[in-house]
Protein backbone atom coordinates (compact mmCIF):
# COMPACT_ATOMS: atom_id res chain seq x y z
CA UNK A 1 0.00 0.00 0.00
CA UNK A 2 1.60 3.29 -0.74
CA UNK A 3 -0.28 6.44 0.92
CA UNK A 4 -0.43 8.98 -1.70
CA UNK A 5 -2.25 11.44 0.63
CA UNK A 6 -2.91 11.49 4.32
CA UNK A 7 -4.21 14.87 5.44
CA UNK A 8 -3.01 14.55 9.15
CA UNK A 9 0.57 14.36 7.93
CA UNK A 10 2.47 17.80 8.11
CA UNK A 11 4.20 16.79 4.29
CA UNK A 12 0.34 16.65 3.12
CA UNK A 13 0.53 17.33 -1.03
CA UNK A 14 -0.13 21.10 -2.06
CA UNK A 15 -3.95 21.06 -3.14
CA UNK A 16 -4.82 24.31 -5.63
CA UNK A 17 -9.03 24.67 -7.09
CA UNK A 18 -9.68 25.01 -10.65
CA UNK A 19 -12.97 25.61 -11.08
CA UNK A 20 -15.45 26.50 -14.56
CA UNK A 21 -14.07 30.28 -14.07
CA UNK A 22 -10.78 29.16 -16.18
CA UNK A 23 -13.65 29.29 -18.93
CA UNK A 24 -16.23 32.32 -17.71
CA UNK A 25 -18.12 30.22 -15.07
CA UNK A 26 -19.25 31.42 -11.89
CA UNK A 27 -18.49 27.89 -9.72
CA UNK A 28 -16.75 28.57 -6.68
CA UNK A 29 -14.48 26.29 -4.20
CA UNK A 30 -12.21 26.04 -1.77
CA UNK A 31 -10.04 23.09 0.19
CA UNK A 32 -8.47 23.43 3.62
CA UNK A 33 -6.32 21.00 5.55
CA UNK A 34 -8.83 20.66 9.11
CA UNK A 35 -7.34 20.14 12.84
CA UNK A 36 -9.25 16.74 12.94
CA UNK A 37 -6.48 15.64 9.78
CA UNK A 38 -9.51 15.55 7.12
CA UNK A 39 -9.76 17.83 4.44
CA UNK A 40 -12.74 19.95 2.91
CA UNK A 41 -13.00 20.50 -0.57
CA UNK A 42 -16.90 22.79 -0.67
CA UNK A 43 -17.98 25.47 -2.58
CA UNK A 44 -20.97 26.09 -4.92
CA UNK A 45 -20.98 24.74 -8.55
CA UNK A 46 -23.02 27.32 -10.70
CA UNK A 47 -24.32 26.95 -13.87
CA UNK A 48 -24.56 30.39 -15.13
CA UNK A 49 -22.29 31.62 -17.92
CA UNK A 50 -22.32 27.64 -18.98
CA UNK A 51 -20.47 26.72 -16.27
CA UNK A 52 -20.95 23.90 -13.99
CA UNK A 53 -18.00 22.48 -12.29
CA UNK A 54 -15.88 23.08 -9.44
CA UNK A 55 -12.42 20.77 -9.26
CA UNK A 56 -9.21 20.34 -6.56
CA UNK A 57 -6.23 18.48 -7.55
CA UNK A 58 -2.59 17.67 -6.21
CA UNK A 59 0.13 17.09 -8.04
CA UNK A 60 2.49 13.79 -6.28
CA UNK A 61 5.52 14.46 -4.80
CA UNK A 62 6.78 11.12 -6.71
CA UNK A 63 5.86 9.28 -9.59
CA UNK A 64 3.71 6.25 -8.34
CA UNK A 65 4.98 2.31 -8.06
CA UNK A 66 4.71 0.73 -11.57
CA UNK A 67 3.07 -2.08 -9.19
CA UNK A 68 -0.24 -0.13 -7.81
CA UNK A 69 -3.81 -1.48 -9.45
CA UNK A 70 -6.25 0.15 -7.71
CA UNK A 71 -6.54 3.94 -6.10
CA UNK A 72 -8.85 3.91 -2.94
CA UNK A 73 -10.17 7.42 -1.22
CA UNK A 74 -11.94 7.78 1.98
CA UNK A 75 -14.63 10.15 2.02
CA UNK A 76 -17.54 11.76 3.66
CA UNK A 77 -19.60 13.60 1.36
CA UNK A 78 -23.61 15.30 0.75
CA UNK A 79 -25.28 12.82 -0.78
CA UNK A 80 -23.60 13.95 -4.55
CA UNK A 81 -21.71 12.23 -7.18
CA UNK A 82 -18.07 12.94 -7.51
CA UNK A 83 -15.70 11.87 -9.91
CA UNK A 84 -11.88 10.71 -8.52
CA UNK A 85 -9.66 11.98 -11.24
CA UNK A 86 -5.84 10.90 -12.53
CA UNK A 87 -3.20 13.22 -14.96
CA UNK A 88 -0.32 11.21 -15.84
CA UNK A 89 2.98 12.17 -17.87
CA UNK A 90 3.70 11.74 -21.02
CA UNK A 91 1.80 12.46 -24.58
CA UNK A 92 -1.46 12.16 -22.65
CA UNK A 93 -0.98 14.26 -19.90
CA UNK A 94 -3.80 16.98 -20.76
CA UNK A 95 -5.93 13.68 -20.40
CA UNK A 96 -8.11 13.51 -16.73
CA UNK A 97 -9.12 9.92 -16.62
CA UNK A 98 -11.81 9.49 -14.19
CA UNK A 99 -13.87 7.35 -11.47
CA UNK A 100 -17.32 8.63 -10.85
CA UNK A 101 -18.60 7.53 -7.15
CA UNK A 102 -21.66 8.28 -5.37
CA UNK A 103 -21.14 9.67 -2.03
CA UNK A 104 -23.52 9.03 1.18
CA UNK A 105 -24.64 11.87 3.13
CA UNK A 106 -22.66 12.76 6.60
CA UNK A 107 -21.23 8.79 5.93
CA UNK A 108 -17.57 7.94 5.68
CA UNK A 109 -17.20 5.58 3.17
CA UNK A 110 -14.00 4.34 1.15
CA UNK A 111 -14.43 3.81 -2.72
CA UNK A 112 -11.36 1.36 -4.41
CA UNK A 113 -11.07 2.31 -8.05
CA UNK A 114 -9.39 0.17 -10.11
CA UNK A 115 -6.89 1.44 -12.69
CA UNK A 116 -7.72 -0.18 -15.51
CA UNK A 117 -11.09 0.82 -15.15
CA UNK A 118 -10.55 4.69 -15.55
CA UNK A 119 -12.34 6.41 -18.33
CA UNK A 120 -10.22 9.08 -20.30
CA UNK A 121 -11.46 12.71 -20.47
CA UNK A 122 -10.74 16.10 -22.04
CA UNK A 123 -13.08 19.03 -21.52
CA UNK A 124 -15.27 16.78 -19.91
CA UNK A 125 -15.61 14.82 -23.56
CA UNK A 126 -14.89 10.73 -23.12
CA UNK A 127 -12.01 10.08 -25.63
CA UNK A 128 -11.68 6.59 -27.31
CA UNK A 129 -8.19 4.91 -28.42
CA UNK A 130 -6.36 6.33 -25.01
CA UNK A 131 -4.39 3.91 -23.29
CA UNK A 132 -5.41 3.11 -20.01
CA UNK A 133 -3.33 4.63 -16.83
CA UNK A 134 -0.47 3.07 -15.88
CA UNK A 135 0.25 3.45 -12.25
CA UNK A 136 4.58 4.59 -12.61
CA UNK A 137 2.69 7.60 -15.26
CA UNK A 138 0.52 9.10 -12.43
CA UNK A 139 1.27 12.46 -11.51
CA UNK A 140 -1.92 14.22 -10.06
CA UNK A 141 -4.70 12.98 -8.37
CA UNK A 142 -8.19 15.06 -7.20
CA UNK A 143 -11.64 15.64 -7.13
CA UNK A 144 -14.20 17.09 -9.87
CA UNK A 145 -18.27 17.71 -8.81
CA UNK A 146 -19.82 18.41 -12.41
CA UNK A 147 -22.97 16.90 -14.15
CA UNK A 148 -25.44 19.79 -13.37
CA UNK A 149 -25.57 19.19 -9.79
CA UNK A 150 -25.87 23.13 -9.19
CA UNK A 151 -25.48 24.63 -5.21
CA UNK A 152 -23.46 23.85 -2.56
CA UNK A 153 -21.47 21.13 -2.13
CA UNK A 154 -18.87 19.60 0.82
CA UNK A 155 -16.74 16.63 0.58
CA UNK A 156 -14.55 15.19 3.30
CA UNK A 157 -11.40 13.50 2.26
CA UNK A 158 -9.66 11.39 5.25
CA UNK A 159 -7.16 9.57 2.35
CA UNK A 160 -5.66 9.00 -0.70
CA UNK A 161 -3.89 5.61 -1.22
CA UNK A 162 -2.38 3.68 -3.88
CA UNK A 163 -3.09 -0.64 -3.60
CA UNK A 164 -1.41 -3.20 -5.03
Amino acid sequence: MLYIEEFDKEAHLDWIVVNDGVMGGRSRSRIEVLDDGTARFSGTVSLENNGGFASTRAALKEPAPSDIAQIAARVKGDGKRYSFRIRTSGPFSRVSYKMDFDTQKEEWTTHEFNLADFIPTFRGRTLEGVPPVEAAGIREVGFLIADKQEGGFVLFVDWIRGLK
